[in-house]
């Protein structure tokens, strides 16, 4: 009994060795903790995405306020702007986070304030994009 049951243990351990390999490569493969933001946000640029859907924006808020700017220089959002500018960084205010100066497809330049400036009667006419 004791001879028959050994192969079996082996084989068990053999299968389990196996899928443990399996796992680590594949762990490997999707790991994507590595990544930083910029390569990530790098690869949806040259992807050339689509949104999915649309919305207007119901209330104001700090994106709604960064779309509002984009869209006033002729943009959907950031990124369609860096994919037409082929730009990695968009120019922000430290202090807000809001976006401080744009170029329009035209070759001018936008530029904003730190505060605010998209008003509330604007804020429904802000498309916001779901890709």
């Amino acid at each position: 009994m004791v001879t028959q049951e050994v192969p079996c243990i082996s084989r068990c351990i053999e299968e389990v060795h196996s899928l443990d390999e399996f796992s680590t490569s594949y762990k490997e493969v999707l790991n994507t903790s590595n990544m930083k933001m910029s390569e990530v946000s790098g690869v949806m640029v040259k992807a050339d995405i689509k949104p999915k859907s649309i919305h207007h924006a119901k209330k104001w808020s700090d994106d709604v306020e960064n779309l509002y700017r984009f869209q006033q220089a002729g943009y959907r959002d950031e990124v369609e702007y860096k994919q037409v500018k082929q730009v990695d960084m968009v120019e922000c205010w430290p202090e807000t986070g809001f976006v401080k100066k744009l170029q329009r497809r035209d070759n001018t330049f936008y530029y904003y304030d730190k505060q605010r400036e998209c008003e509330d009667k604007e804020v429904h006419k802000v498309k916001v994009y779901v890709y």
